[in-house]
């Protein structure tokens, strides 16, 4: 068994009660690490920390308040001791023709996936520069590398999540700290529920995949917890596209 030297580090994962960031979540915990997972309800926190074995410390957190962001940090410090990855993943995604969605949907859709983000992996970097040794771990989706119709807010802002990503991984490599990012196609997630939940809308949809499938939860974990590995230390400033081969045929 490949050991991914994990034990004993510490974790915060944000949008840590759903889809793939819960997977993310109880996959570092599963690797001994001490996860803080920022979520929307008391109830899913407290069910990821039962699900977690106690690994996962929850907390609730609204990812438009950037105080409550930073915070995060500050919070994995005073419960847990230390900081050593994280795993920027909560976001948003409300659809709609690009004519009819107006300006507020466009600022909240950046506060949760562009600003929240760079305001979490700031106030992370003082301790991780400071240590000299870090992960930050950005999951983007590979709208924002094609961008896709009727999602113009949340293609644009990935593809931000993703420039800033490459440009914060040239400014910390030379400290220690990588930052990387992932670009998830389809999986089999609450997100994803119009498509799951109809037949001829799933059969459409796998028609575009050369792998003839959605990913699972299950499959996502492990590519966090390589990038959060000291295994991929000379990794940094990449995006990891796990999609099926679906954008390599586009």
């Amino acid at each position: 068994m490949l050991d991914l030297e994990l034990e004993g580090k510490v974790a915060i994962v944000t949008g840590a009660t759903r889809g793939l960031g819960r997977a993310s979540a109880l996959s570092l915990a599963a690797q001994g690490v001490r996860v803080l997972g920022a979520g929307r309800t008391e109830e899913s926190l407290r069910s990821l920390e039962d699900e977690s074995g106690g690994m996962v410390t929850g907390t609730a957190c609204d990812m438009r308040d950037s105080l409550q962001v930073g915070g995060l940090v500050d919070l994995a410090m005073e419960r847990l001791g230390r900081l050593d990855i994280v795993v920027n993943n909560a976001g948003i995604a409300p659809a709609g023709r690009f004519d009819e969605v107006d300006d507020s949907v466009w600022r909240e859709v950046f506060e949760v996936n562009v600003f929240a983000p760079v305001t979490l992996t700031r106030a992370a970097g003082r301790v991780m520069l400071e240590n000299g040794a870090g992960k930050v771990i950005n999951v983007a989706s590979t709208s924002g590398i094609l961008g896709k119709p009727t999602l113009a807010a949340y293609s644009a802002s990935k593809g931000a999540l993703l420039q800033f990503t490459k440009a914060v991984a040239g400014e910390w490599a030379r400290a220690g700290v990588q930052v990387n990012a992932i670009a998830p196609g389809a999986y089999e997630t609450q997100a994803q529920s119009v498509v799951l939940e109809s037949e001829e809308i799933l059969k459409r949809r796998l028609r575009k995949i050369p792998a003839g499938r959605m990913g699972l939860p299950q499959e996502f974990g492990p590519l966090v917890c390589l990038l959060a590995s000291p295994l991929s230390d000379f990794m940094s400033g990449s995006v990891v596209v796990a999609d099926g081969a679906e954008s390599s045929t586009l």
